[in-house]
């Protein structure tokens, strides 16, 4: 016979409500920003050149991010050490971004990488929680 059923209780569904809803809204926002990056979006090259990104660098930036979502949406399909790797990954990208806006002096719009910085490391303290 094999171990007991395991108990979740309330506050573990709560947390994995929480990780479930967080992660979803980071993995869109994630995907819908690699998108912009690939299709050279008027604001995410007003950013980028205001930030002194090249151009060219623009696409492999997409890349991270939509390999971050990736790894977050396979997190949570199942694969726990993805999904808490993919948003260890994202904080550390947007603690760069966050701080690149900072060293340039760009304050005006930096709610955005702050907002994404946030949301991933909401999904990560959460992933890591459940």
């Amino acid at each position: 016979m094999g171990p007991p059923p395991r108990r979740i209780g309330l506050k573990g569904e709560r947390v994995f409500a929480s990780y479930v809803v967080v992660t979803v809204i980071t993995v869109t926002a994630n995907a819908a920003v690699a998108v912009a990056d690939l299709m050279r979006a008027r604001f995410v090259l007003a950013n980028s050149a205001e930030v002194g990104i090249a151009r060219s660098w623009i696409p492999w930036l997409a890349a991270l991010k939509a390999a971050g979502a990736a790894g977050l949406l396979l997190g949570l399909l199942g694969l726990r050490p993805l999904g808490i790797a993919a948003a260890a990954g994202l904080v550390l990208f947007f603690l760069g971004a966050v701080v690149l806006h900072v060293r340039r002096r760009v304050f005006h719009n930096l709610a955005f990488p702050a907002g994404f910085l946030g949301l991933a490391l909401a999904s990560l303290v959460l992933a890591a929680a459940r």
